[in-house]
């Protein structure tokens, strides 16, 4: 089974997002909005720092967003 931490993360993270814009979300989780999308668009693999601000704004596990555990 192939892990892929950026198809994993975006799919989990448009899921929690929901039907918040991408601006609304780059606000209240204080990460540029071009780096949100770029997560989204799997263009780019997460940072640790922010990784960890986007598990606290959804009380999710670092583990669950980047799709290690369900």
């Amino acid at each position: 089974m192939e892990f892929d931490i950026k198809k994993n993360f975006s799919n989990n993270l448009k899921t929690l997002i929901g039907e918040m814009s991408i601006s609304e979300f780059s606000s209240r989780v204080g990460i540029p909005q071009q780096t949100i999308s770029r997560y989204l668009l799997c263009q780019r693999e997460v940072s640790i720092s922010n990784l960890w601000k986007i598990a606290d704004y959804f009380d999710e596990t670092i583990d669950y967003l980047i799709g290690r555990k369900d």
